[in-house]
Order: structure tokens, then C-alpha cells, then sequence
């Protein structure tokens, strides 16, 4: 045997024998909760020997394959006891863990769902959690938990405005959001305009918030996604918790259908400060209801299905001459099927349906309007190995938008009815997703969401002069509506635009030690339906459209870079990061826009960019008594509308002016502080720069009339916002030894009772004929006493 024969034989013995020795097992469960087989949600599963792990996904499962060995094994997750044991890995093994509670956690408040060193490790970033629990501890308006009004603590988010619903993330609109419950889309997250959120604390399971560096499964959204699952119900044993409000109460029951097999949840609120109003002669009305409900049954270890639903109203009255009426209705059916222990896939058949109505008896009619969508989704995750995850699916939605249709409240109204034209849109995107550990130290997630949107046929469409419907007139310097030179009836069949767009997603983690990361990001999306709404919160007369012939998608590109550091072994954790978002085609509306029953929206609207940047800090106490955050945002929010000739003015002159989301500064401070096992205590407090406003910069008189002028558009402010609101929570020592447990919260809501200013306006004085500015405030100080229970 020659020597070169000889190295080639055992060249070939070491790498069989490597091989043989390095062969790789996998081993995948679920994990579940322990006192009601609820699944959890981003449990870790850590390896500490190896520096790996794996979280579980949506629904509780996980997968990791590693080289065949002995192997100690770490499960952990907020809020319960941690469980360590030894694996001897030789084969493929399912595995399922069930978390105890552990008592002595439950008063912990942290930002993230978990605090492992892992995460410094994952290139997943502008994300934050809130725990269910610290939800239901931050102090807010009237005492009632809200999940909206919390992630308004986080840095680069906002409120739209004293009292307005919705929110704005990193410069963006409130239409700009993707908000999604059980996968299923809401257009409007709050109850009575702004006071409280759709959300019931008690019923949701968990709640993430994208930012940027957003998975290329969500799509059709630029500035963030709010993804909030409910909870699958208690397969064990008969569950009650519920509150009683001094404006509303709420109430959730869940148990077991099959034992261990199947669940049921169904949890509803209400409020009821209506019913006191005759008693001081008032004949208003203002209320809101909402239901969860939710269906889970486990066929066997590899098929699940869920069946859930949300129902919510909200009627706002002004004696029986005007009523308000609103709100969402969804519903989803999923089934979950792992392929195998590596391959785990999930259906969805998604409805959800927006409503919006005006009952006018004043003027003798009724308006009845809203959009439905049907929404198809398939989802995969491939786990080939501990070190690449792969994620692809399909999505399709199809939309019916109803704008408005006005019909006589009664004979004599004189009312003819009127449907505005409806309009039908489909949009299908497919994407794929990869988790993906490059070395130790680097770490990828890396995608490619491609999006395609059809404009369907409808029964009119206006046909302009050189495809323009707005006319510029250049003695005035003012743009008009152009009038159509016809009107045709394309008809249902057929397809009036169609637009596709590749939506690449990278970010990047780069581990420097155990405690240090830097993150990096680049993110490219596409939005396709426009909030039209010329106020700076939307109110439920506001109308979604669809992009179309003469409304282009809006589209984002957004780069982000990041610092996050676990300081003393994760007892305090700082995170930093800059972004920068530049969009394209977003709408803008021309002076005098009228968009209220307007059934040709094109003739008021001009497509410009916009551009949002900033700074955001973190610093987070995850341990002991005392544990909060401190959260700052420096950033600017702008927007450019040039004109679409030289000789066209734009808006602003085609100068960049401020959205009226823009705060250059946001500084949040949240603490709880846990004195004994009876009373814990928290507060928050908030400073916002005002939102940008126009005032009169001058006036005019005409025919003995005084008519003010304005400026440049949103180149004022109104005063700066902050208050500090404060809570405490009273729990029983008596609770612990019976079923019935229950607590107390006293909270105070504005405690110095700042007039924060929702809006500004001018009048003329009768009196004194001076003009005067008045300033609007909604809230003063507000106390409110909840009561808690379950059993």
C-alpha cells in the first residue's frame, strides 16, 4: 500500500468516523402552561454548554437540531418557574414542557417577554413586549387597563392627540399601522374616540410591536405592526376574572369542552356611565360593548384548530337627532399541522368587517358605510437545523369598500337615496424568511415579501382631461377639482390598475460578548389602502380607499442601527437606535379638501413623500422591588408636495413642512414599586412636544366681515403635552387562602391637572370685537377606584 493510499484510507476512516460521531438528532414539543394547558408564546429553550436555543413560535412549538450528545437544557419564560434538566440526545425526540406559575415573579415588570442573554444574540430588532401583567398595572385614563395607551410608553410611539384614538410609530400615520388580533385586521382600535382601546387585557395572550426590521410575512403597512393573539382557553379546569369599573366592567370565563383536549373562552365588556346621565337632565348617549370569544381543540399531537372571534360596538348619541355607531367585527379559523418535527405549517380563513354609521334625524337621513375584507393565509416554518430556520407562505385579501350610502329616515325627509360608488380591490403576496446564525458572533434574518395589488372593476369611473382631476390655476395660485369629460361603467369584470412590488428585508445582529450586540436593519414595504382623513386623529366618518388609477401605493424604505447591552448579569438592559424612513407617494389633501361623502376623492388629493428620522433610548431595571424604564425619542416627521409642473405651486410651496405627527421630543418614565406582598405601586409620566398646528398669521376685512389668513402649513405648535398619572394596587392577604382572589387599584389619572391642549381656535371676541384664542382641553385630574377579581 503506497503511502498516498495509505493517507487517503485514513482520511476516509476519520471524516465516517466524524461523521458517525457528529450525527445530528432534533428535538421539538410545545409548551404549555401548566395550570391550563394555554400555550406559551417566546419560551425559551436554551442550551448553555452549546450558547444556542430556540424560542417557540405563535402557537407554543419549537424545534432544534443538534449533534447526537448529552445536553443540559434550560426552559424559561417571565412570570414562571424555570425548569433544568439533562437530555441525552441519540435519537429524534418530541419533547412538550409544561411552565408553572411562580408567585414570587408575578409582580415583575419588564418590557420584553423575556430577559435571556439570547436576545442580545437575535438580529430581530424595533420590537417591544408588554406583558399582559404590567399592562394591566400602568395607570390610564378612568381606570380601565388599555393595551394602546400603554405601548405609548415605548419610545418612537405617540398619541395622535389628547383623547384621539390611535397612535403614531417613528414619524408615521395613524393609517400607516398594521393592527392585527388573532391575525385578523382592525381598522379602528378604539372605544369612544380615543378613551379606550378594543382590546380586553383579560382575554389577550400576547402582544408584540414591530417598529422596523419587520418579518417579510406582514405586509401592507409602512410604519409598524401591532400583532396580538388571544388566549386559547383553559382546557383544565372553570376559570372566572373580571373588574367592575366606574365606566365599565368587564367579565371572562374559560374552561374545558374535552378535558385536556379542547377549550372555550369568551370574555366581554361594557360600559355604563350612560345610564347616569338622565339623572343630571342630560339626553345624550355614549357607550361601548365589545366581545372575544375563542375555540380550541387538539385533535392529536399534530393537528390543532382554533376557531375565534371578535364582536365590538360603540354609539355615541346627541339626544335621538344624531347617533354615532361603529366598530369591528372579526373572525378566524385556523388549524395548525406539524409535517414533522421540523416542519410545522398554519391555515388561516380570516373575515373581518369595519362599520361606520350616522343616524341624522335632524336632516332626516341615514349613512351606512365600512370596508370587509376575506383573508387567506398560509404559513410554514421549516426548522433545518439549530443554526438556519426558514419561514414562506402565502397571503390573499380581498376588500369591498363601501364609501357611503345615504338613505330617508323617514317618508317625509325628502331624502333621495344615494349609494356612492363601491369599490373592490385584491391583494395576494407571497414571502419567504430566514432565521439564519452565521458564526457565533453574527446572526441574520433575512427575506423577500413579494406583493401584488389589483384594482377590481367597478360600476363608475370619471375619465379626465389628460388623466388630471385636479386643475391648477395660476392667477390664483389655488387648485380646483376638474370636472369629468365622462363617466363610464367599467363594470365588475374587469381590472382598473394593478401594481407589484419585491419587498426585501434584512437585519443583522453582531455579537461583541455576552452582554453586548449591535443590530442593523433595512426594510422595504408597500401600502396599498389609504385612511382618508384630513384631522389629525381618524374618527369613524373617516373612509379607506384603495390605491388605483389615480392613487399610487405608498412605499417605505427604512434603515435602522442599534446598541443593546445587558448591564449587571440582565438586572438592567440599555437599547439604542437610529432610523431613518423615506416614503414615497404619500397622499396630501388641497386647501379646502372636502372628503366627507365625497364620491370623487381624486379631485382634492396629490401624491408627495414624506421622511421621517430619529434617536430612540431605552434603559430598562428588569429586577428587584423597584423595575421600570426610561424611554426618550429624538426625531423629526416631514412631508414634501411639490408641483407635478414648474409652474404649480405644490403645498407649501413644494417645501418640506411638518406632519401633524411630528414630536421632535417623547420622553416616558414608567416604575413599579412592589412594598409588600399586599401594595404595589406605579407611575408614568409623559412629555411630548405639541403636535404642529396653524394658526392665523394675519386678517383681512371684506364687506365688514374678518377673515383670518394662515401660512405655511403646520408651521405652528400647540403647548407642549405631559402629565403624571399614579396607581396603586391593594391585594388582600386573605386571597391566598381561598379560590376568590381579588385586588383593589386606586388610580389617578393627570395628578397635577395639566389643561393639556387638544386643539386651539380663534374667535372673535362680542364683547371686545378683539379676536382671542381659546384653548380645548379634554381631561383635568381623574381618580378611579377598580375592582379585580377571578376565581
Amino acid at each position: 500500500m503506497t503511502r498516498l493510499t495509505k493517507i487517503l484510507v485514513f482520511a476516509g476512516l476519520f471524516f465516517f468516523v466524524h461523521g458517525f460521531a457528529q450525527q445530528r438528532f432534533t428535538l421539538s414539543g410545545t409548551v404549555y402552561e401548566a395550570s391550563s394547558n394555554e400555550t406559551l408564546i417566546g419560551v425559551t429553550i436554551a442550551f448553555p454548554e452549546l450558547k444556542t436555543g430556540v424560542t417557540t413560535n405563535e402557537y407554543g412549538f419549537y424545534s432544534v437540531t443538534l449533534p447526537e450528545g448529552d445536553y443540559r437544557t434550560v426552559v424559561s419564560y417571565l412570570g414562571f418557574k424555570e425548569i433544568e434538566r439533562t437530555i441525552s440526545l441519540t435519537q429524534n425526540q418530541k419533547l412538550n414542557f409544561s411552565l408553572e406559575e411562580a408567585a414570587q415573579e408575578l409582580q415583575e415588570v419588564v418590557v420584553t417577554e423575556d430577559i435571556e442573554k439570547l436576545d442580545i444574540r437575535k438580529p430581530q430588532m424595533s420590537v417591544n413586549a408588554l406583558a399582559v401583567e404590567t399592562i394591566k398595572k400602568i395607570p390610564v385614563i378612568l381606570g380601565e387597563a388599555d393595551v394602546i395607551k400603554s405601548i405609548l410608553l415605548l419610545p418612537g410611539v405617540t398619541n395622535a392627540g389628547e383623547g384621539a384614538s390611535g397612535f403614531n410609530v417613528r414619524g408615521g400615520a395613524v393609517d400607516q399601522n398594521l393592527i392585527l388580533l388573532d391575525e385578523a385586521i382592525i381598522f379602528n382600535s378604539s372605544h369612544l374616540f380615543g378613551f379606550f382601546s378594543v382590546f380586553n387585557p383579560d382575554a389577550i395572550k400576547d402582544i408584540k410591536l414591530y417598529k422596523g426590521g419587520i418579518p417579510s410575512r406582514y405586509g401592507g403597512r409602512l410604519s409598524s405592526v401591532l400583532d396580538i393573539f388571544q388566549k386559547e382557553g383553559n382546557s383544565k379546569t372553570l376559570r372566572m376574572n373580571g373588574g367592575i369599573g366606574a365606566v365599565a366592567s368587564r367579565l371572562l370565563i374559560e374552561g374545558p369542552i374535552k378535558k385536556d383536549k379542547a377549550a372555550f373562552l369568551i370574555g366581554g365588556r361594557a360600559s355604563y356611565a350612560h345610564l347616569f346621565l338622565p339623572l343630571f337632565d342630560i339626553d345624550n348617549t355614549a357607550y361601548f360593548y365589545d366581545l372575544n370569544t375563542k375555540i380550541s381543540y387538539n385533535i392529536n399531537e399534530r393537528n390543532s384548530i382554533f376557531l375565534s372571534g371578535y364582536f365590538g360596538r360603540d354609539v355615541f348619541g346627541i339626544s335621538e337627532s344624531f347617533v354615532n355607531t361603529y366598530g369591528n367585527a372579526v373572525g378566524n379559523f385556523r388549524w395548525n399541522h406539524l409535517f414533522s418535527d421540523k416542519l410545522f405549517s398554519n391555515l388561516s380563513l380570516i373575515y373581518s368587517d369595519y362599520y361606520y354609521g350616522l343616524k341624522l334625524d335632524f336632516v332626516g337621513f341615514n349613512w351606512n358605510s365600512g370596508i370587509q375584507n376575506f383573508n387567506v393565509k398560509y404559513d410554514l416554518k421549516h426548522y433545518l437545523s439549530d443554526k438556519l430556520q426558514v419561514n414562506y407562505g402565502l397571503n390573499n385579501i380581498y376588500y369591498r369598500f363601501n364609501p357611503g350610502k345615504i338613505e330617508p329616515s323617514n317618508s317625509n325627509s325628502g331624502i333621495v337615496e344615494e349609494q356612492l360608488v363601491q369599490k373592490y380591490a385584491n391583494e395576494f403576496a407571497a414571502y419567504i424568511d430566514i432565521e439564519h446564525d452565521i458564526t457565533p458572533h453574527l446572526s441574520l434574518n433575512y427575506g423577500l415579501r413579494f406583493s401584488n395589488f389589483m384594482r377590481l372593476g367597478q360600476d363608475q369611473l370619471n375619465i379626465y382631461e389628460n388623466d388630471n382631476p385636479i386643475n391648477f390655476d395660476p392667477q390664483l395660485s389655488i387648485y380646483q377639482e376638474a370636472e369629468p369629460i365622462e363617466t363610464i361603467d367599467p363594470g365588475r369584470g374587469g381590472t382598473l390598475a394593478t401594481f407589484n412590488n419585491l419587498e426585501p428585508r434584512v437585519a443583522l445582529a453582531y455579537t461583541l460578548d455576552d452582554n453586548n450586540s449591535i443590530k442593523a436593519s433595512y426594510t422595504r414595504l408597500a401600502q396599498y389602502l389609504h385612511l382618508l382623513s384630513n384631522t389629525n386623529s381618524p374618527t369613524p366618518l373617516d373612509v379607506w380607499t384603495p390605491s388605483g388609477p389615480f392613487i399610487k401605493p405608498q412605499l417605505l424604505d427604512q434603515y435602522a442601527l442599534g446598541y443593546f447591552r445587558n448591564i449587571g448579569n440582565g438586572d438592567y438592559s440599555f437599547e439604542t437606535e437610529a432610523f431613518y424612513k423615506d416614503i414615497a407617494n404619500r397622499i396630501d389633501y388641497i386647501d379646502g379638501a372636502n372628503l366627507i361623502a365625497n364620491d370623487a376623492i381624486e379631485q382634492v388629493i396629490l401624491n408627495g413623500e414624506a421622511r421621517a428620522y430619529g434617536l430612540e433610548f431605552l434603559l430598562r431595571k428588569n429586577e428587584g422591588k423597584f423595575q421600570g424604564w426610561l424611554a426618550y425619542t429624538l426625531s423629526k416627521s416631514e412631508q414634501k408636495t411639490p408641483g407635478r409642473t414648474s409652474e404649480e405651486t405644490g403645498i407649501n410651496k413644494g417645501e418640506w413642512y411638518n406632519t401633524p405627527y411630528d414630536k421632535t421630543h417623547d420622553l416616558s418614565v414608567y416604575g413599579n414599586y412592589e412594598l409588600n406582598e399586599k401594595w404595589n405601586f406605579n407611575t408614568n409620566f409623559v412629555f411630548q412636544t405639541g403636535q404642529p398646528t396653524n394658526y392665523p398669521i394675519g386678517q383681512f376685512e371684506f364687506q365688514g366681515l374678518t377673515v383670518p389668513y394662515y401660512g405655511f402649513r403646520n408651521a405652528q405648535r400647540l403647548p407642549s403635552y405631559h402629565r403624571i398619572d399614579v396607581s396603586a394596587t391593594l391585594t388582600p392577604k386573605k386571597n391566598k387562602e381561598r379560590k376568590w382572589q381579588a385586588e383593589w387599584v386606586f388610580s389617578v389619572y393627570n395628578l397635577y391637572n395639566r389643561k393639556n391642549a387638544a386643539s386651539i381656535n380663534f374667535r372673535r371676541n362680542l364683547d371686545t370685537g378683539a379676536n382671542e384664542a381659546v384653548r380645548t382641553s379634554i381631561f383635568g385630574i381623574v381618580p378611579a377606584v377598580t375592582y379585580n377579581f377571578k376565581f
